[in-house]
């Protein structure tokens, strides 16, 4: 049972947007992912299995997963604009982990970024579609703020969560108009 010890904690929370399971390892939170089903929480942890060598634990009451578990619900109660959590980039690398830490600490909360602008702050300004496969490859949405690239031509663009989910998530921090109805 040891090495269970060692791997990562997960749990599913509720939050505005859908269940989400968290994954932290002893460096930090390590996976967010929407639509927490069963189907889909067991690929996430045979993904986590494979990724990172060792036996996912559910332990919803970890002290790894109880700061992102309240930073999150404080997020959602739109009294949180900016994570303070360490995290655990050990599921990215190369250009994806440069774009994604780019987007992490340059594109605060209630802005946006096109594919295109991202791509020209680290150093690539041909870049955009790189830039849309990085964050295809986000491993911490929400926390590293995907939702908030968008299409140059001004549209929502791709999301891996869904565009309703994406919509809803820049709703929350004010970008776009709340629907009337």
């Amino acid at each position: 049972m040891e090495s269970d010890a060692r791997g990562p904690h997960w749990t599913v929370v509720e939050s505005g947007i859908g269940a989400l399971l968290l994954a932290a390892t002893d460096t930090g939170l390590v996976t967010v992912a929407f639509h927490a089903r069963p189907a889909v929480c067991e690929a996430v942890l045979e993904g986590l299995r494979s990724r990172l060598g060792a036996e996912p634990v559910h332990a919803p009451d970890s002290a790894r997963l109880a700061e992102p578990v309240r930073q999150l619900g404080a997020y959602f109660a739109g009294t949180l604009r900016e994570f303070g959590l360490p995290l655990d980039w050990s599921l990215s690398s190369g250009f994806s982990r440069e774009v994604l830490r780019e987007l992490a600490s340059g594109v605060p909360y209630g802005t946006v970024v096109g594919y295109g602008g991202l791509a020209a702050r680290v150093g690539q300004p041909g870049a955009a579609q790189a830039v849309g496969a990085a964050m295809g490859s986000n491993p911490l949405p929400v926390v590293v703020p995907c939702h908030r690239v968008v299409g140059g031509d001004g549209g929502l663009g791709g999301f891996g969560g869904g565009l309703e989910t994406k919509r809803r998530l820049l709703e929350l921090e004010g970008v776009l108009p709340q629907p009337l109805f």
